[in-house]
C-alpha cells in the first residue's frame, strides 16, 4: 500500500479512538484519505489527529452517540460537510459488552444500545453514504466490522445477533449498490484482546492455529486492502475471517472439553 494510495478518498470510522477502529482510522489517514473519526474524545483524539498530520494526512473528530435510534442522523449530517461526500466508510462501533450481559441478564436498555449502535446505525449511516455516492457517481467502498460470533453464539445475545445482523446487511447492501459500482465487505475479527475483549488469553491461545492472540494492525491491513481498488476491485459482499484460525476450532467448548 502506498501513502498515496487513498489520496482522492475522504473516509469515515466509528468506533475509531481505540482498537480496531483506531488502527484503521491511522492506516487510512497515514495512507492519504481525508479521515472523519469517531469514539471518545479528549487527549486520545487529539493525539490521533497528530499523528496522523505528523504522516502528512489530514483529520477531523466528531462526537457522535450511536447507542440511540437517531445518533446516525446528526453524524450523517455533519461528516459530510466537513471534507465533501464521503468515499469510504468503516464501522467498527460497538459498545462495551460485559460478560454479565448474558442471555437471561441482558436488560432492555442493554439490547437496544447494542442493536442501535452495530446494525441500526450501521444500516443507516451505510444507506445514507450510499446515497450521496450514487447521486455524485462515487464508486464507494464500505466495510463492517462484524465477529466470528455472528455464526457461534457467546452467550452475549444482543451482541451476537447484531454481528450476525451485519453479515446479512453487508451481503444485502453488496447486492443493492454494486450496480453503482460501491463494494461492500465486512471483516470478521478473531481474539483481538483490549475493548469488550475479556478472556483467558493463555488457553485460548492453545486454540490459535497460529498460536497467539490478534492486533488491532492485524485487522486494520486486511481493511485498508479490502478498501483499495488497486487490491481488491473485485471483491464485494464476502466477510473476512481474521483470525489466526481461530474459527478452525469450537472455542465455545470448555477448555477441559
Amino acid at each position: 500500500m502506498t501513502a498515496s494510495e487513498f489520496t482522492h478518498d475522504i473516509a469515515l470510522v466509528t468506533g475509531a479512538t481505540s482498537g480496531i477502529g483506531r488502527a484503521t482510522a491511522l492506516a487510512l489517514g497515514k495512507a492519504g484519505a481525508k479521515t472523519v473519526f469517531t469514539g471518545i474524545g479528549g487527549d486520545i483524539a487529539k493525539a490521533m489527529i497528530d499523528e496522523i498530520t505528523a504522516a502528512g494526512g489530514t483529520a477531523h473528530f466528531l462526537n457522535a452517540d450511536l447507542a440511540g435510534r437517531d445518533g446516525w442522523k446528526d453524524l450523517l449530517a455533519t461528516a459530510q460537510g466537513i471534507y465533501g461526500t464521503i468515499t469510504v466508510f468503516v464501522h467498527a462501533a460497538s459498545p462495551p459488552r460485559p460478560e454479565s450481559q448474558t442471555v437471561l441478564a441482558v436488560t432492555e436498555d442493554e439490547w437496544d444500545a447494542m442493536v442501535n449502535t452495530n446494525l441500526r446505525s450501521g444500516f443507516f449511516l451505510a444507506r445514507g453514504l450510499a446515497q450521496a455516492m450514487r447521486t455524485e457517481k462515487i464508486a464507494g467502498r464500505m466495510i463492517f466490522v462484524t465477529s466470528l460470533h455472528a455464526e457461534a453464539p457467546r452467550n452475549l445475545p444482543h451482541y451476537s445477533a447484531s454481528k450476525a445482523g451485519q453479515v446479512m446487511v453487508v451481503k444485502e447492501l453488496a447486492r443493492a449498490l454494486g450496480p453503482d459500482g460501491i463494494r461492500v465487505n465486512g471483516v470478521a475479527p478473531g481474539a483481538i484482546p483490549g475493548g469488550g475483549f475479556k478472556a483467558d488469553v493463555t488457553t485460548l491461545e492453545k486454540r490459535i492455529t497460529m498460536g497467539r492472540t490478534g492486533t488491532p494492525e492485524d485487522l486494520a491491513a486486511p481493511i485498508v486492502s479490502l478498501l483499495s481498488n488497486r487490491h481488491s476491485a473485485y471483491v464485494t459482499g464476502t466477510v473476512l475471517a481474521v483470525d489466526g484460525g481461530l474459527a478452525l476450532y469450537n472455542w465455545i467448548d470448555r477448555p477441559d472439553s
